[in-house]
C-alpha cells in the first residue's frame, strides 16, 4: 500500500482513528476528516509521531455537500476510502422525529454512497480501489433500541450488494465491516446513555457486555484497523461483496 491515497471519514477517535493508524503504517498517504477541528488535528499530530505518514486533516460535516466536496478537494482521487459514522443514541422509534430519521440516514447511509459515488469511476478507471464501510453487526443482529441504525446501515450494506460485482473486474474492491462491542468512546457513549435510561450503573451495564461475549472482553479499536487495513492491501484483492464480523464470536449464527 505503500504510496497509496487513502481518505478516512470519521477519523479523529475510535475505530475510524485506529484505521487510519494501520494505514499510515503501511505508508499511505492519508486524509482523514471528522467534524471537531481540536479532536482530529490531535489525531493528525498522533498518526503523524507514530508512522511519520504525511497525513493532511480536513475538518468537515461529511453529511452535507460542502464537507463533501472539502474532503475530495483534499485528496481528489483516492485509491482508499474508508466511510466511517457514529449512530444515534439509543431509542424507542416511537420517540423519534422526522428530523431524527433525516439525520441518522443522512448521516449513515447518504454520505457514505455519495463519497462512494464521487470516488468509484476514478478508482475503476485507475485499476485498483478498495473501499470499506465500517457499519455494525446490528445488520445481522438488530437492537430493538438501535432502529435508525438497523435502517440505516443495512440499507447501504444492501446498496454493496448491488454494486460492488459491477467494478470487481476492474481492481475494485467493497466490503462492509460488522464490527461488534469494541471499547471505543462511541461504544462508551451508547453505554452511558443505556445506564441513563434504565437507571442502572455504568459499570454494571459494562460489564454485561464483557459477559455476553466468548472472549470475555471487548475488542479494541487496533483489532478493527488492523482488519480494515488488510482489505486495503493488494493481498485482499479477491475478498469484495462481503459483511465481514468482528465480534469475538458473538454472532450465533452459523452463516
Amino acid at each position: 500500500m505503500s504510496g497509496r491515497k487513502a481518505l478516512v471519514i470519521g477519523a479523529s477517535r475510535g475505530m475510524g482513528k485506529a484505521t487510519a493508524l494501520a494505514l499510515a503504517a503501511e505508508g499511505v498517504v492519508l486524509t482523514i476528516v471528522a467534524r471537531t477541528p481540536a479532536t482530529l488535528e490531535a489525531a493528525a499530530e498522533e498518526i503523524r509521531a507514530r508512522t511519520g505518514a504525511v497525513v493532511t486533516a480536513v475538518a468537515a460535516d461529511i453529511t452535507t455537500p460542502a464537507g463533501r466536496d472539502a474532503a475530495l478537494a483534499a485528496c481528489p482521487e483516492p485509491d482508499i476510502l474508508v466511510n466511517n459514522a457514529d449512530g444515534l443514541p439509543p431509542a424507542d422509534f416511537r420517540d423519534l422525529t422526522a428530523e431524527d430519521w433525516h439525520r441518522g440516514l443522512d448521516l449513515m447511509l447518504l454520505a457514505p454512497v455519495d463519497m462512494i459515488r464521487r470516488t468509484i469511476d476514478g478508482m475503476a478507471g485507475r485499476g485498483f480501489g478498495r473501499i470499506v464501510n465500517i457499519v455494525s453487526r446490528s445488520v445481522k443482529v438488530a437492537q430493538a433500541d438501535l432502529p435508525v441504525s438497523n435502517a440505516a446501515r443495512s440499507g447501504l450494506v444492501g446498496f454493496v450488494a448491488g454494486l460492488a460485482r459491477s467494478v470487481a473486474g476492474q481492481g475494485v474492491t467493497i466490503n462492509n465491516v460488522l464490527p461488534g462491542v469494541i471499547a471505543s468512546d462511541g461504544q462508551r457513549q451508547h453505554v452511558a446513555e443505556i445506564a441513563r435510561q434504565s437507571g442502572r450503573p455504568f459499570a454494571e451495564v459494562w460489564a454485561s457486555r464483557i459477559a455476553q461475549n466468548p472472549t470475555g472482553r471487548f475488542g479494541e479499536p487496533d483489532e478493527v484497523g488492523s482488519y480494515i487495513a488488510f482489505l486495503c492491501s493488494a493481498q485482499a484483492g479477491f475478498v469484495t461483496a462481503q459483511n465481514l464480523l468482528i465480534d469475538g464470536g458473538q454472532y450465533p449464527g452459523t452463516f
